[in-house]
């Protein structure tokens, strides 16, 4: 009886194994068999909350595969649940698919905006993102189907992560209040993990609004809306000296004016607030605000203000962090052939500062460092244990928000960071699903970073979803 015992003890651990192989191998397939709508995707490079094709291409996947499709949720036309299995634990794993502004790029490795586009590209490599947290979730319901594991997975396609924030609206809505963990991942130049966090962030556009002149015959009459956007501009660039180290603090003009000689009757700016704390981030708007208060003010002009929402910054968790790094640490088989070498190597002379080629087959340790950017993922993480994960889906030392990312998305090296993305969260999703324990400890850390805080997300009352915010002189969202 002792021996029988002890062989089941030895069996049970390689009998365990084989069947999170068998869920990483399913995820790996389903990539694979993806990677068609990834590119269709990365073609059509929708921008936030217009990802009409890609929501729909994504959701019909999703349906065939059997899983229970709910669209339109948090008010958003674009996002969508898909869930399959019952009971807990609840594990959610999240994706994107939104494209940005004036990036549009060939998949060659030099500068080539695509003829006939929509002028968007895939700068973040959310074509990826979403495709590859499809696949993942796919396997596991697999998984789930065979009575391999028990439970309920449910995905989660996040329009608009790009400014648009639709995680805060979908947090807000309840979307992950019955979520046990959620997980995530991002396409870089380099495979990381760990219990890193980012910056929190608010966005606003400034619009103003003067009167319209003859800039030459008759300027006296004229109130430029653009004057008051510089003077807002400049405001905002004096105040960088006068705020808590780590604040960023970013603009743009998305409507200037159109002939020279009009004096312009109306100007939009894009402005960023961020900062590691959202707290500090809560305090810096009310200056930025005054600041175009002060441009309205000195040119005579009406101001607009379109508060866009804030995303917080992530509340990490060890414990998931360590689950999903080892795994990807474990699946990072990341090579490129001589066809992928040739596009990494050329690509490379565009480049300041050239990172060895060799970093693909490593993976970095993100622990206890503070992201620069922002990503409305923050929002998700304070009401639930959350963690996430970077593959490489770019060449080694290519900028995000690049036409450089767009290029690498297009082509096998985006494929084979998708594929590892897809296996780490299958096989982070199993470990989940299967040890109790590891759920019961992320959710008990969680509590302990929260420290007694309560989540308010950063919206004002009953402020819907920014669903055009990408349009200059529009947004559904008005102050």
């Amino acid at each position: 009886m002792r021996t029988l015992a002890f062989l089941s003890l030895i069996a049970f651990p390689t009998f365990a194994h084989a069947q999170k192989d068998a869920a990483v191998k399913a995820a790996s397939a389903q990539s694979d068999a993806n990677w068609p709508t990834a590119l269709k995707i990365w073609d059509w490079a929708e921008p936030g909350y217009q990802e009409k094709k890609s929501s729909a291409a994504l959701a019909e996947i999703a349906e065939k595969a059997g899983f229970t499709v709910k669209k339109n949720v948090a008010d958003i036309p674009t996002a969508f649940t898909a869930e399959f299995g019952s009971g807990k634990p609840v594990i959610g794993i999240m994706g994107e698919f939104d494209a940005l502004p004036e990036l549009s790029q060939e998949a060659v490795p030099f500068r080539k905006p695509r003829e006939g586009g929509t002028g968007n590209g895939q700068a973040c490599g959310h074509h990826l993102f979403g495709v590859a947290s499809l696949s993942a979730a796919l396997a596991i319901g697999e998984q789930i189907k065979a009575g391999k594991i028990k439970g309920t997975v449910r995905f989660y396609m996040c329009p608009a992560e790009e400014g648009g924030a639709a995680k805060v609206f979908m947090t807000r809505a309840g979307l992950f209040d019955d979520c046990d963990a959620v997980l995530h991942w991002h396409p870089a130049s380099r495979n990381s993990a760990g219990d890193a966090t980012c910056l929190s962030r608010i966005a606003v556009k400034f619009r103003f609004r003067g009167t319209a002149a003859h800039a030459a015959g008759s300027p006296e009459k004229g109130r430029s809306a653009l004057d008051a956007l510089l003077l807002t501009m400049h405001g905002v660039e004096l105040l960088r000296e006068h705020t808590p180290d780590g604040t960023r603090l970013h603009h743009t003009i998305t409507s200037g004016g159109g002939a020279a000689n009009v004096v312009p009757e109306f100007a939009e700016g894009f402005f960023y607030v961020r900062h590691p704390k959202s707290e500090i981030v809560q305090q810096l708007y009310p200056r930025v605000l005054k600041c175009a208060q002060a441009g309205a003010l000195a040119t005579e002009t009406k101001l607009e203000v379109v508060y866009l929402g804030g995303t917080m910054e992530i509340l990490p968790n060890n414990t998931l962090a360590e689950v999903a790094k080892k795994n990807l640490s474990m699946l990072n088989d990341l090579k490129y052939d001589a066809e992928e070498m040739k596009f990494a190597v050329r690509l490379q002379e565009t480049f300041p500062e050239k990172l060895s080629i060799d970093d693909i087959s490593k993976v970095f340790n993100a622990s206890g460092a503070t992201g620069g950017g922002s990503t409305d993922v923050g929002d998700v993480s304070w009401v639930v244990p959350v963690t996430g994960f970077s593959t490489s889906c770019w060449v080694p030392g290519t900028p995000g928000h690049s036409w450089q990312a767009v290029a690498c998305g297009g082509t096998t090296i985006g494929k084979k960071g998708m594929n590892l993305a897809a296996r780490t969260l299958a096989a982070t999703a199993w470990d989940l699903f299967t040890d109790p324990q590891l759920v019961k400890a992320a959710k008990v850390e969680h509590v302990k970073r929260l420290a007694g805080k309560k989540y308010a997300a950063m919206l004002e009352k009953d402020q819907p979803p920014p669903l055009d915010y990408r349009t200059p002189g529009k947004s559904t969202t008005k102050e």
